[in-house]
């Protein structure tokens, strides 16, 4: 096993079990020392622990929000500009273009393919003359010089639930560590009173999209199941039970826990099963969110002019603002992998109707967020990610002639997505699409790309960041990924 290696369960047991040998012999005892072994330090990062050291070299950035929109955003109607499909719409799109290539069963049959033009009205803003729809996007188009734009994304799966599996745990299938749980098990924690990696989720306010929050977008896979992301809740108490019943008071709960930790260091030493760890750290966290999670989530101090700029949603638990308020607040108190997820981009046959609703859910808390993080010093080493799982087709779903609502299907292979912070470049745009945003023709990005970029940026070689399971070395780029140089500040 390589230095760079992550060591496996089976190795953690078994230094596990060669120190409760070493204490027994030397008549110390098991005490807080051997579940302190079993635990291990969250904020350990840069320091040898699991038989690895990271960051393998110096990061230029300490966090990651990831602002992904459930459904896929349609990039030819808000970030990639073609006039030719304004120019061919209602003709059909050139087989020479469509190539044979897979689409979902919507489309996967139909013979007809005419052009669809963007139903938005693009401009070219800042600085860097980038185009966007200014009209569905009017707050990121007053960013667009502080964004990197990469207009060659693409990606192998036609469904969302494979598309976004992919995007987040680097496979298709359920079952791999997310991005979240592999960061937070490789660097650790920069915060004991909050978790490391926090979800959220929301919904487009119609309630028209039927996407499922999996609970596997944020899982651990393989990895110890204490790296899985914390979805917080949007009503009610952010984490269940995070409050004391009735006549339990905070002395009472730290008496219980501690009488519980001796008890599941009992079980730890008679099984060395890591799950009893993950259960005595949640717990741990838990009695310690107790305290942090009321402050975190009071805006009242917040100023009015912060919560505007957010939007008329901020306040509203659940929403799209709220949680992009909040994913800033966790930013600056340390959190390490902040998640967000909002549904209702899949817009097969509402496009005309539904694509103006999720923008206006979206855009003015996305820009705030940059904004915010920018005035507050944070952006310089926090990395923003704001995109779906795939695109839309540039062709219409279904004929002109017989749709009163238009709409487009699901397209891997071209599309757009932003980034913006610590580490890339500000106001470029990478990659381009051909001249109708069917397929990426100049600088492809894979998603194994993306995820390669973005463990650079924190200070990780994607290839040596691996894993041991079940005679295997696994890494989050699985054996494919190349770091996209070009967009690198």
């Amino acid at each position: 096993m390589s230095t760079h290696e992550i060591s496996s369960p089976q190795k953690d047991h078994a230094i596990a079990i060669t120190r409760r040998q070493l204490l027994g012999r030397t008549g110390i005892g098991l005490g807080s020392v051997a579940l302190g072994s079993l635990l291990g330090s969250d904020s350990s990062a840069a320091v040898p622990r699991n038989g690895f050291t990271l960051p393998h070299f110096p990061p230029k950035v300490k966090r990651v929000i990831y602002l992904f929109q459930n459904g896929a955003p349609s990039h030819v109607d808000l970030f990639d500009y073609k006039p030719k499909l304004q120019e061919m719409h209602g003709t059909q799109i050139p087989d020479q273009v469509v190539g044979g290539k897979r689409f979902s069963t919507m489309t996967g049959g139909q013979s007809a393919r005419p052009c669809l033009a963007p139903i938005t009205k693009f401009a070219q803003r800042g600085k860097s003359r980038t185009w966007i729809a200014e009209d569905f996007l009017p707050r990121t188009a007053e960013i667009v010089d502080e964004l990197c734009f990469l207009k060659s994304m693409h990606t192998t799966q036609v469904n969302h639930a494979p598309a976004i599996t992919f995007f987040l745990t680097g496979a298709e299938m359920a079952g791999r560590p997310s991005m979240g749980a592999w960061l937070t098990y490789g660097l650790g924690s920069e915060t004991q009173e909050l978790p490391s990696y926090v979800v959220m989720t929301s919904r487009d306010k119609e309630a028209s999209c039927g996407q499922i929050f999996y609970d596997f977008y944020w899982g651990s896979g393989f990895l110890p199941s204490k790296f899985q992301g914390v979805k917080f809740r949007g009503a009610g108490d952010p984490v269940l039970y995070l409050s004391n019943p009735s006549g339990i008071s905070r002395e009472m709960r730290r008496g219980l826990l501690d009488d519980l930790a001796q008890l599941n260091e009992l079980a730890a030493e008679r099984t060395g099963d890591p799950e009893i760890a993950t259960r005595v750290a949640q717990y741990e966290m838990a009695y310690k969110m107790q305290a942090s999670v009321p402050e975190l989530t009071d805006f009242s101090k917040e100023p009015q002019y912060i919560l505007d700029m957010y939007g008329p949603d901020v306040q509203r638990k659940g929403s799209y603002a709220y949680n992009c308020l909040m994913a800033r607040r966790l930013a600056e108190r340390g959190v390490r992998f902040i998640q967000l997820m909002h549904a209702g981009w899949d817009q097969h046959r509402n496009l005309n109707s539904q694509l103006k609703i999720q923008c206006n859910d979206t855009d003015a808390p996305s820009a705030a967020l940059v904004k915010d993080l920018q005035q507050r010093g944070l952006l310089e080493d926090t990395l923003v990610i704001w995109g779906g799982e795939f695109g839309r087709t540039p062709f219409l779903q279904g004929a002109i002639s017989e749709t009163k609502t238009w709409g487009r299907d699901h397209h891997p292979y071209a599309f757009s997505l932003w980034m913006s912070g610590g580490g890339v470049k500000r106001g470029v745009s990478h990659g381009q699409s051909d001249e109708f945003g069917h397929n990426a023709v100049i600088d492809p990005v894979h998603v194994h790309d993306l995820q390669a970029t973005i463990l650079h940026l924190l200070g990780i070689d994607h290839e040596r960041f691996t894993y041991r399971f079940q005679g295997r070395d696994f890494r989050l780029t699985d054996v494919h990924g190349h770091v996209i140089r070009d967009i690198l500040a």
